[in-house]
């Protein structure tokens, strides 16, 4: 949990600030008001933020249940006696700031004071961690037993995920009383500094760089038949997801690598721990096996020769810079896993020199070397097309000008080439012949409009395929940056990004009206990286009016996934048609998002159609 400050000091301002904002709990009981007798139940009180909060305890009791060393270093300690509140905690975080001095199994004596620490900061929306800073620590013996973990399992975790939060508090959960037999995050709550254990769990989430993966311990809870958890709604949060982290150091105890749908088996024990990628976590102690499932990346077949293939497919900030491998590993992708596409659209390619920051915005260099990894893969010579952004103006990587770039085959499908189309001039709809076409080809759809500030704007191209015109909108909506986490203090979170989301949805729909009110049965395909669900307000947006149908629905619902976060298979990638497109094939093409080792964190998304 870096920072800037030292976190003494930012556990202070975060308690101002939630003290002014009236999202901390006053003293309210009489351990509140003295210091002398304070047990760990008193300081984690009844609801999210301790009645103690801001106060100085001495001599509170407990045994070193976990130590960590590295990153947020402290120890957690738990009263082995227990009051018996199931709401209450008995165990408790020390946020020591260097390495601590103290063992697991030592019985110590704890002094300091109380707070709230909010990782991510109060802005973040996150739940608050409890726990002792500024310690002052007695070890009173050592190798004594440790408190015997809470099992975390299917049955102990209830099935809703959290109560409605308290409008005269902005929707915040942070003084309701606990009901850990109602919800799962006031149940995961109530054991926050507890040691606990889950026993064989299914892995949800892979292992990532950051030593961490998320198992569930619900293996019903909306399953797919690789593995994973499918996140299939806002009121389905999948409340069996738990993230692992291991407390030792990696130089000590390397962290296994896990694919969605391999077990991790045996027993994983620690204390649970909430940070700000994830929110409740197991700290593990000790740490299971990982039993490999042999997940396998899928491939797509082949189109037939009467039809047409588009894709879609966001290869994560592709630059010059990257390395030989990571061009060859995405062009085998699209050879091998996606059975060349006649028309892939790209998501952030970057310009000439990645990330460094000097006004350059041609990407001719980036696209060489990712189509020449094609053709040596064994692909067709992809030819290309795409309009530079103006510097900066399109967020991303700084530095990186990323932008939607369309690849497509001259051997099966030709592109239409209306010239005068650049960063800040918009493509229209014309009447040709009786048909709709672009005025401009390559174009961008009105470049200008404030729904596209600091974000990709959407590039539109004009094909030919056995005669009949379909014309491709590539688009890279917002990011969800800003968005509150599922475990927000605030629930239903706070998801702020969907207002811009939706302003280019509306963008994009009018566009796609407009075509069809040139010609009603014009085939036109949206895709591209939407960033947000096949449920979401977004996605209505788009689809308004009959104007389009996200194709992703024509899947069963647990097989509807483009990326894995925090352990929820979800949907971001889109391929969405126009009504003159009756019949199709639709395929998420899973290679990358449910592995430890990816080319990108997205699974390219291919239509197949006969135009």
């Amino acid at each position: 949990m870096a920072s800037s400050v030292p976190r003494t000091a930012a556990v202070s301002a975060v308690v101002t600030a939630a003290l002014a904002a009236g999202l901390l709990a006053g003293a309210t009981t009489s351990a509140a008001d003295t210091t002398d007798g304070v047990r760990i139940h008193d300081i984690q009180g009844t609801t999210r933020i301790s009645p103690l909060a801001g106060r100085q305890v001495a001599d509170v009791t407990g045994v070193v249940t976990g130590v960590r060393a590295y990153g947020s270093r402290g120890f957690w300690f738990q009263d082995p006696q227990g009051d018996g509140d199931p709401a209450t905690s008995e165990g408790l975080f020390v946020y020591t700031g260097s390495a601590p001095t103290v063992s697991v199994g030592d019985a110590v004596k704890v002094s300091g004071t109380v707070t709230e620490y909010v990782p991510g900061g109060p802005d973040s929306g996150n739940q608050s961690l409890t726990q002792i800073s500024r310690p002052a620590v007695t070890v009173v013996s050592s190798g004594n037993p440790v408190p015997a973990p809470v099992t975390i399992s299917a049955r102990t975790v209830p099935g809703a995920y959290a109560p409605e939060g308290d409008p005269a508090k902005g929707g915040s959960v942070n003084d309701l009383p606990l009901r850990p037999g109602s919800y799962a995050l006031d149940y995961y709550e109530s054991l926050e500094g507890t040691n606990v254990r889950v026993g064989a769990s299914r892995v949800v989430g892979p292992s990532t760089r950051h030593a961490e993966l998320w198992v569930t311990v619900k293996p019903g809870e909306n399953p797919n038949r690789r593995g994973g958890t499918v996140y299939g709604s806002y009121t389905a949060q999948n409340t069996g997801r738990l993230k692992v982290k291991s407390l030792a150091p990696l130089t000590e105890r390397p962290f296994p690598t896990a694919n969605v749908g391999d077990v991790l088996t045996g027993t994983t024990e620690g204390p649970l721990d909430f940070d700000q990628y994830g929110g409740y976590t197991l700290g593990a102690r000790t740490l299971g096996t990982v039993q490999d499932r042999g997940l396998k990346r899928e491939k797509t077949r082949p189109q037939r020769p009467g039809e047409l293939a588009v894709a879609t497919y966001n290869v994560e900030n592709l630059d010059p810079t990257d390395p030989q491998e990571k061009f060859d590993a995405l062009a085998r992708a699209v050879v091998e896993n996606l059975a060349s596409p006649d028309i892939v659209a790209l998501e952030e390619i970057q310009d000439d020199n990645g990330a460094k920051d000097d006004g350059t915005v041609t990407a001719g260099e980036t696209l060489r070397r990712f189509t020449d990894a094609i053709v040596a893969a064994g692909g067709p010579a992809y030819d290309w097309r795409s309009v530079d952004p103006e510097d900066k103006k399109d967020g991303g990587q700084p530095g990186g000008n990323i932008r939607q770039v369309f690849l497509f085959n001259p051997q099966r499908v030709s592109f239409t080439d209306r010239p005068g189309g650049d960063a800040t001039t918009a493509t229209g709809v014309a009447r040709k012949r009786g048909k709709a076409a672009l005025t401009l080809s390559p174009g961008r759809i009105a470049p200008a409009d404030a729904a596209w500030e600091n974000s990709r704007k959407p590039l539109a191209g004009e094909f030919v395929f056995r005669g009949r015109t379909v014309i491709v909108v590539a688009n890279h909506f917002g990011s969800k940056g800003g968005d509150e986490s599922l475990v927000s203090h605030r629930q239903p979170p706070n998801r702020s990004s969907e207002v811009q989301r939706l302003q280019q949805a509306k963008v994009v729909n009018t566009f796609v009206k407009d075509v069809l009110a040139v010609q009603r049965d014009a085939d036109v395909v949206v895709l591209g990286d939407i960033n947000d669900f096949e449920f979401s307000a977004t996605t209505r947006a788009l689809t308004d009016g009959g104007a389009l149908r996200a194709a992703v629905t024509s899947l069963p619902r647990s097989e509807r996934y483009s990326y894995v976060f925090q352990g929820n298979s979800q949907v971001l990638d889109q391929i969405l048609t126009s009504p003159g497109i009756r019949r199709f094939a639709y395929d998420s093409v899973h290679i990358n998002a449910e592995f430890a080792d990816q080319d990108s964190d997205h699974d390219p998304q291919v239509l197949r159609f006969r135009p």
